[in-house]
């Protein structure tokens, strides 16, 4: 019997939910049964053998609803496998890690996460109207190659369905 995952995300323009949704697919290729949801359509983290959660990270904190969702499920993430992931930071810094804001580490300290994984983000044209001195980082610097690799690790610490 493979495990049932949680691919959840919050997202502020969009990139987290593609990450989410690339997360996903490597992870169903791989034998794993997934759901993949924005956190606002996840009732409960009953039926999931284990969790990968991913929030948009902006001017250095998790989005609000992401932090809620550790916080109201920390009781049943503590006997599950969750993963954790942050993007955002596109241009010069897109792909150094990103601190983790401190009531995010303290919660992932106590469900026994590992490492958060950071990831860049995708800066859309229409996102920057309102901030010209931005233009010049209008990109996708999604590292689709790393999200594969993430995902496989992932995968290879859960029992797959057989024959797969």
């Amino acid at each position: 019997m493979s495990e049932k995952v949680l691919v959840t995300y919050a997202t502020k323009m969009g990139a987290t939910a593609g990450i989410a949704a690339a997360v996903g697919s490597e992870l169903r290729a791989a034998g794993l049964q997934v759901d993949v949801r924005e956190l606002s359509a996840v009732q409960a983290v009953t039926p999931y053998d284990a969790v990968v959660l991913g929030s948009a990270i902006y001017q250095g904190n998790w989005l609000p609803e992401a932090v809620r969702f550790l916080r109201r499920h920390e009781r049943l993430l503590r006997s599950r496998r969750v993963w954790l992931f942050h993007s955002g930071p596109v241009g010069v810094i897109s792909h150094q890690d990103q601190p983790v804001p401190p009531d995010v580490a303290r919660l992932a300290r106590l469900i026994a996460a590992p490492p958060i994984k950071t990831f860049a983000g995708n800066l859309q044209p229409d996102a920057v109207v309102h901030h010209p001195d931005l233009e010049r980082l209008t990109t996708d610097s999604r590292d689709w190659p790393e999200i594969r690799a993430w995902s496989h690790e992932i995968a290879a610490s859960l029992p797959a369905t057989a024959g797969n």
